[in-house]
């Protein structure tokens, strides 16, 4: 299961010039799931992991207070995936395009396994 490219707004950064509270910070977002094949039931979807809960938590996060760390919203996905017992592992990146003039961007990115 997997979001790919969810571009979204955040305040969020470290220096005085990511702070500004009227200018936000764009960032895209992947989130990859992965879990044991279930056997489908129907059409029920609690047959399979549902990815919608994420995509509802990160569209919040244009309202949210100012982050200073993105590792902050990076820790804050990776305990979101693990909240359906059967993702057994997630992988998850966070990229600010518009950082760096000279970059495509900076960001971060880590691959967990359920302990």
């Amino acid at each position: 299961m997997m979001i790919r490219d969810l571009v979204t707004e955040v305040r969020l950064g470290l220096h005085p010039w990511e702070r500004h509270p009227e200018r936000p910070q764009r960032i895209v977002i992947n989130v990859e799931m992965y879990a044991a094949p279930q056997p489908r039931r129907g059409k029920a979807v609690s047959s399979v992991v549902d990815y919608d809960y994420v995509r509802e938590a990160i569209r919040k996060w244009p309202r949210r207070r100012h982050t200073v760390f993105i590792e902050t919203l990076l820790e804050e996905l990776v305990t979101l995936c693990f909240k359906d017992k059967r993702v057994q592992a997630c992988r998850v990146s966070l990229f600010k395009p518009d950082i760096y003039n000279e970059a495509a961007g900076a960001g971060v990115e880590v691959f967990r396994v359920r302990p």
